[in-house]
């Protein structure tokens, strides 16, 4: 299983600088990291930043967002990163400035290697001299500023040498209330211990082939698996009866009188079936809030 943490905050808030301190602290230790990193322009200046940090397996995704136009790049290059580097331990993906940190994991839970993958959650680094500014925003990217808040499972409140001692006071209280599960650290050039950082992210055991992204938190994913071909009605019965803190599913799934599988994707009550020319293992990520104990 490869550790897998996603690097999230709003544009310039310090996740490349938190991303190149975590590369060196994880090499140091003994395993190996490696980085799938994401921009929406043809250039990542950042991935040079992290290439002269030292030798770390890298892949771009450039021209588009992780959580839209790039998920399908997003598990491309995924799965050439596992196969290509297969001593990885840790994988540290760091999205664009402006995604979405839910629809970020949900690129990354593809049923084709998320049993590969354990999902520590998300860590969010908070610009708090932003934080202060954020009415200034316009309306949707103060609503994605938050949204990267709300979703952490671990914040660095980052550039607090900006503030005053009583501004840090208020941002810290404020963030903290905002997000009550995360654990938060305040920090200067997003300077922080991954060992405190995997001490306060790691989870209990999880269920065999789940995928848990947080103890504690509501958000969470897991995989259920098919021995045999499913009967395309029922199946879709049993998605109706499901509960609404079912966010999103996808997977692939052989159905009865089909040769080959049929690529499932479910989102906001809308089901999707995509046939493929392929066999495929039958398996499904569902995503969502209580779902541990649903089952086929």
């Amino acid at each position: 299983m490869i550790d897998v943490y996603l690097l999230s905050g709003f544009l310039g808030s310090g996740k490349t600088s938190l991303l190149v301190q975590l590369i060196e602290q994880v090499k140091k230790s003994g395993k190996q990291p490696a980085v799938l990193m994401n921009e929406f322009g043809e250039m990542n200046i950042d991935s040079q930043i992290v290439e002269g940090a030292g030798e770390v397996p890298l892949k771009e995704l450039l021209n588009g967002c992780i959580c839209c136009t790039g998920a399908e790049s997003t598990e491309a290059q995924l799965q050439g990163l596992l196969t290509d580097y297969p001593e990885v331990d840790v994988l540290f993906i760091e999205t664009t400035g402006a995604a979405h940190p839910v629809e970020a994991l949900d690129a990354v839970y593809s049923p084709l290697f998320a049993e590969q993958l354990e999902v520590k959650g998300i860590i969010t680094v908070v610009d708090a001299k932003r934080w202060i500014d954020r009415d200034k925003l316009s309306p949707r990217m103060q609503a994605l500023f938050l949204e990267q808040i709300r979703h952490a499972h671990f914040m660095l409140l980052n550039k607090t040498d900006l503030l005053t001692v009583d501004e840090l006071a208020s941002v810290t209280l404020q963030v903290t209330q905002f997000n009550s599960y995360a654990a938060l650290i305040q920090t200067t050039n997003a300077k922080v211990d991954f060992s405190y950082v995997e001490k306060m992210m790691n989870t209990a055991a999880a269920p065999k082939l789940a995928v848990t992204s947080g103890k504690g938190l509501p958000l969470s994913s897991k995989v259920l698996t098919f021995d045999k071909p499913v009967n395309q009605e029922h199946f879709e019965e049993w998605v109706r009866s499901l509960p609404d803190t079912v966010y999103r599913m996808k997977g692939y799934i052989q159905l009865e009188g089909s040769r080959y599988s049929h690529l499932f994707q479910y989102a906001y009550g809308m089901v999707n079936w995509i046939p493929e020319y392929m066999q495929i293992p039958s398996k499904l990520v569902i995503i969502g809030e209580q779902i541990k104990d649903i089952e086929y």
